[in-house]
């Protein structure tokens, strides 16, 4: 299993950017996604989640400017962020529970990383 972050760049303050992550492999089923940020010097942190009956979890500082949705048909999540801001500025990882063959239970999985700066 594998999942491939795209969509980051170089916004302005108060642009949008929409993230995507897709899954690919031999895979059973996906339960919770879920979109992570790192700026420098900082711990990773939960920025949202959403569950596979499509309940959703924001963090406070993105709630009103940050949409997570998911597409099941496709293993992809996404993320529209509007209203950027500088403090937004990280590099932005998706993660997914995934069900797979040949690998016990549930386990989550990582994809690499998509960088998103936001600057004047």
């Amino acid at each position: 299993v594998q999942l491939q972050a795209s969509g980051g760049g170089l916004v302005q303050p108060g642009g949008s950017l929409r993230l995507s992550c897709a899954a690919s492999g031999s895979i059973f089923s996906i339960g919770d996604m879920g979109w992570y940020r790192q700026a420098p010097g900082k711990q990773r942190e939960l920025v949202a989640r959403i569950t596979s009956d499509g309940s959703t979890t924001y963090a406070d500082s993105v709630k009103g400017r940050f949409t997570i949705s998911r597409d099941n048909a496709k293993n992809t999540v996404y993320l529209q962020m509007n209203s950027l801001k500088p403090e937004d500025t990280a590099v932005f990882y998706c993660n997914m529970l995934i069900l797979a063959p040949k690998v016990s239970g549930w386990n989550g999985y990582w994809g690499q990383g998509t960088l998103v700066t936001v600057s004047s």
